[in-house]
């Protein structure tokens, strides 16, 4: 059995555990290396990448919701993920490890990540003094040295003598801004440094091949076009695709298959899952709903496979391969549906024995009508295969009626298709235009400098994307792409970086800059911001109409899904405006039943409330309104929101602050009884329920969510605390109901962690909630999960032997039938390690005070992600970048002890390390800046330093011990302002007796001194 210690030099534990040492809980000796130990709290140094660590780098380095196009450990660009492709996950590969097969919701990109995928040929190169020109990536360069921390990549090229190499990497990033964050581009400067004693002439190039014309079979002739544009501060080429028109054929269509006998005649049929022969519609399963197309047949290996669940039928699988014909049209023209598994659920059109075309359905059943281009085949032989090679969700495949024609009636236009739109190249200045460069309709641009002997010169690279035809499937998506409504072109973002180049270029700098100046370690650093580059992927999309719209992963799971996305802090904090428009167009809007006060927990997509989604809202609606600077978005969506909390207060059956009854959620199924984890996050709805009341004066509200608060907070207590965790009771009306019972869950004070996040302070017992926390860590880590996971097999892998983690569930009492119903598809969860989860208890007990515990969680994880072993830019779960992941930035809010209410002007740090001398970032509603705390044996200084925007401030709570101090000094530059103090439990209130308004590059600073030690 491998071990971590295998791995790395500085192994997480000092000796392996063996398969015996695991029963039903992890052992509790955790053996952790002093070394490493050491290393969770030490500055440390950024993290550099070199020779094979090289190869997995993904770092996201386009604009939020634009897209998703990856930066390489050598700089490459890959993956181009910007053509509107809407795949589940980032590839299709499927992997076997420990008799399973994984696919792209198994793990498939954690047990084995994709090499860089590379869908056209386009890359950067350098020629020194006249030599041959060099690619700038492993294929020109050994020796390559990568720095990433996003938003910004640096890459380093140290292969020649004299000539130093340095890339600088990122898209537009601006807290705060997400219209200057979204942008779809990434901005590339190459410095290039002269050590040599003679001047060196450097021509840097770069290269695009022309990748429009890839899809283009279905709507007839077309031409690549490749513009050039040239002025004095600007040299470009532009990448697009435009149609020559052809007139209408008058030949007679040509049918291939009509699905209209009960039997396969002329097919040959493998496998089981395709039964005896077509199935009549009226005849499917009534789940699958209408699947369209023509006729009254229609071949479907959901429908007529055996079993009686849809996991049963999903496993599935066969072929069909049907008879020669002669290829006598332009088109092919069939119906397809099911699942989207390239090579694996597919329709394929076989010529010489080789797949020519190829095409799958889309995760649904309602078929679709698609065509493939023939004009090249004509008078070639042909045949077709069906086939159903997956048996995980959505192993499937869906055929309608499928005809050879002139003209398809589905034919869409170009200008309408998801990946029309336009490329561009370009560099910053005066340079070589080259719309045709070595074929391939490829394009180029160049720029030759001389450097000095000493110098240094920098060419600045644009590269950038224009394909706003985004199509989900939903009413909102007709609009296309937010970066659409700004920018009708690639040419026109290009113009639009240049004209403002310097300013966007200093505030990504500056946020860089100012999150990395810190005492913080910077692996927790990388760790903790890591996730937001979701954003930056096809996880996120942003619609023309402004919505915010997002699956669970790439891909994955419809409906921007209220039990996921409330474990992510990261947009609530650095994009809030986005949070906002999601609260008010959807939570409280389309999603919302207006009759019932439920949540759709995947807004249009399914209309049922997930228990914990639903209290997330309502959490995550006083957070944005904490970061908002007055109180009209609360009050516009407040009815709403109290609606929604009354809904959850029908779930308190016995009026006691318990929720009880069917309580869906986020692990995919309905839970009964009484369950500390949800009923947590009903006490602290019902706390932010009060808090908005209060401060809309709706005063017979909040009071009624004080009292039953107040009876909550015993009772979970008294029926859910075990004397050592938080557990759920049995419903007697469904006694073998799915559930974690008197197991150690990974969420079970998940309320009390949400509270920490948006300063409602305690909403559990602390004794208690410290008491379940240190279980969690006792029976739930392992620095080894190989022992535990041979013992459990069941489950995804996202974590491996040799990976520590925070398992999902134990059973320490060692309970039969634990879990309830043994044989429900969700028992696999348990067993598992998901890292938005792991992300959440580390906050939470970071954020009590178990701060070597919560680092330790959080440093296993940052381990896992080493570039030695997967892509550390994509943590996974159910599919690639998966948005719980982004509750890392709670971590980082933990940590600095942060609390924000603008609309009260408040602000607040409680450093939870090294508080004696702290430095770190904080983001607010209108600005963000550092934060910096010293402390002496009797005083205290405290400075909040603005970097961009601004903060109006009126009380300031610091973490400054139990007594007043005897001496205080506010001031705002060199002017001293009046203010008092006040101690309230541990903090200490500063409150300023007028508000001010502290601006970029202003200081706010506190002198505390105090009549006893710290």
């Amino acid at each position: 059995m491998a071990t971590l210690g295998a791995l790395i030099p500085e192994s997480i534990f000092a000796g392996p555990f063996q398969i015996s040492d695991f029963g039903t809980a992890i052992p509790a000796d955790k053996k952790l290396n002093k070394a490493w130990l050491k290393s969770l709290t030490e500055r440390g140094k950024r993290t550099e990448y070199r020779g094979k660590q090289l190869a997995k780098i993904g770092m996201p380095i386009g604009g939020i919701c634009a897209g998703g196009l990856y930066i390489g450990g050598d700089g490459r660009l890959w993956l181009w993920d910007i053509f509107n492709a809407n795949h589940f996950g980032i590839s299709p590969k499927q992997v076997v490890y420990q008799g399973q097969t994984l696919g792209s919701g198994g793990g498939s990109a954690y047990v084995d990540p994709p090499d860089q995928i590379l869908p056209f040929d386009q890359g950067f190169s350098v020629s020194i003094d006249g030599q041959d020109a060099k690619p700038l990536d492993r294929r020109g360069f050994q020796d390559i040295r990568f720095i990433g921390e996003y938003p910004v990549a640096q890459v380093q090229y140290l292969d020649h003598p004299t000539v130093k190499i340095e890339l600088e990497a990122f898209s537009p990033f601006v807290p705060l801004n997400a219209d200057d964050s979204g942008l779809p581009a990434t901005l590339l400067h190459y410095s290039i440094h002269n050590h040599g004693e003679k001047p060196a002439m450097v021509k840097l190039s770069g290269w695009m091949q022309n990748p429009l014309g890839s899809n283009r079979g279905a709507e007839g002739t077309f031409r690549l076009v490749n513009e050039p544009y040239k002025e004095s501060n600007l040299t470009m080429v532009t990448l697009g695709v435009e149609s020559i028109k052809q007139p209408p054929s008058t030949r007679f269509d040509v049918n291939v298959e009509l699905w209209d006998k009960e039997t396969y005649e002329g097919w040959t049929a493998e496998g089981t899952a395709f039964g005896t022969g077509p199935i009549l519609k009226s005849k499917m399963p009534t789940y699958q709903g209408d699947v369209g197309g023509p006729g009254d047949r229609v071949v479907n290996s959901h429908a007529t496979a055996p079993g009686n669940s849809t996991t049963d039928k999903d496993k599935a699988t066969g072929k069909l391969t049907g008879k020669t014909f002669k290829v006598e049209r332009n088109f092919l023209e069939f119906w397809i549906g099911g699942g989207k598994h390239a090579g694996r659920t597919c329709l394929n059109l076989v010529v010489d024995g080789k797949v020519v075309r190829t095409a799958t359905g889309a995760d649904s059943n309602k078929m679709r009508a698609e065509t493939f281009r023939l004009d090249d085949l004509a008078g070639k032989d042909a045949h077709i295969e069906i086939v159903d090679a997956e048996s995980g969700a959505w192993g499937n495949i869906g055929v309608g009626r499928i005809i050879q024609t002139d003209n398809p009636q589905t034919i869409i236009p170009l200008e309408a298709m998801a990946d029309y739109g336009t490329l561009s190249i370009a560099v910053l200045g005066s340079g070589t235009p080259d719309p045709a460069s070595g074929g391939l309709h490829r394009a180029a641009v160049s720029q030759t400098v001389t450097v000095q002997p000493g110098g240094s010169e920098t060419i600045a690279c644009i590269v950038a994307w224009h394909f706003s035809n985004l199509r989900l499937g939903i009413p909102d998506d007709s609009s296309g792409r937010y970066y659409g409504t700004k920018f009708k072109s690639s040419a026109e973002v290009v113009h639009h970086i240049a004209k403002n180049h310097t300013r966007l270029t200093h505030l990504t700098r500056l946020w860089h800059k100012t999150w990395y100046d810190s005492t913080l370690p910077y692996w927790f650093l990388d760790r903790t911001f890591a996730n937001t580059s979701i954003l930056a992927t096809t996880t996120a999309h942003r619609f023309g109409t402004g919505r915010f719209y997002a699956w669970e992963g790439v891909g994955c799971c419809a409906g921007t899904c209220t039990h996921v996305w409330h474990y992510a802090q990261a947009m609530g904090r650095i994009f809030p405006e986005l949070e906002r428009d999601l609260r008010k167009r959807v939570d409280f809007g389309l999603a919302f039943n207006k009759d019932t006060g439920e949540i759709g927990f995947r807004a249009e997509f399914d209309h049922r409330a997930a228990m914990d989604g639903q209290a997330g809202s309502i959490l995550r609606t006083y957070r944005e309104h904490q970061m908002s600077t007055d109180a009209a978005f609360l009050r516009e969506i407040w009815p709403r929101v109290k609606q929604a909390v009354e809904y959850m207060i029908g779930f308190d059956k016995g009026v006691e602050g318990i929720l009880q009854g069917a309580q869906e959620n986020t692990l995919d199924a309905a839970w009964y009884g009484k369950i500390a984890w949800i009923t947590s996050l009903y006490l602290a709805a019902l706390r932010a329920g009060e808090a908005m009341a209060l401060e809309l004066d709706d005063m017979d509200f909040a009071k009624r969510c004080r009292g039953l608060f107040q009876q909550g907070i015993k009772n979970i207590d008294r029926d859910l605390f075990n004397g050592e965790y938080y557990i759920q009771t049995h419903d007697p009306d469904h006694p073998k109901a799915l559930g974690t019972y008197d197991c150690c869950h990974i969420d079970q004070v998940m309320g009390q962690g949400w509270a920490w996040q948006v300063g409602l302070g305690r909403v559990l017992n602390r004794e208690h909630t410290v008491s379940a926390l240190k279980a969690l860590y006792k029976y739930n880590f392992t620095p080894d999960v190989g022992p535990w996971r041979a013992a459990h097999k069941e489950g995804r892998w996202y974590a491996m032997p040799g990976d520590g983690g925070l398992v999902m569930t134990t059973n320490p009492k060692g309970e039969k039938d634990a879990f309830g119903d043994p044989s429900a598809w969700q028992y696999g969860y348990f067993n598992e390690c998901m890292s938005g989860f792991e992300h959440q208890a580390a906050a939470h007990m970071i954020a009590e005070g178990l701060v070597q515990e919560g680092l330790t969680v959080t440093k296993a994880i940052h381990d896992r992600y080493r570039a030695d072993l997967r892509n550390p830019w994509n943590e996974i779960e159910c599919s690639d970048h998966y948005a719980r992941a982004m509750a890392s930035y709670g971590s980082f809010i933990g940590i600095c002890g942060f609390e924000h209410h603008a609309p009260k002007k408040l602000i607040g740090f409680s450093p939870r390390l090294r508080p004696e001398k702290f430095r770190a970032a904080f983001t607010a509603a209108e600005g963000w800046g550092t934060f910096n705390q010293s402390r002496t044996k009797f005083t205290q200084k405290s400075e909040i330093s603005l970097r961009y925007g601004q903060l109006a401030v009126q009380t300031i709570a610091l973490d400054a011990g139990p007594h007043p101090p005897k001496a205080a000094g506010v001031f705002l530059g060199d002017k001293k302002l009046a203010a008092k103090t006040a101690v309230e439990g541990n903090r200490l209130l500063v409150l300023l007796t007028e508000p001010v308004t502290i601006k970029t590059d202003e200081t706010l600073r506190v002198w505390l001194v105090f009549d006893t030690p710290f």
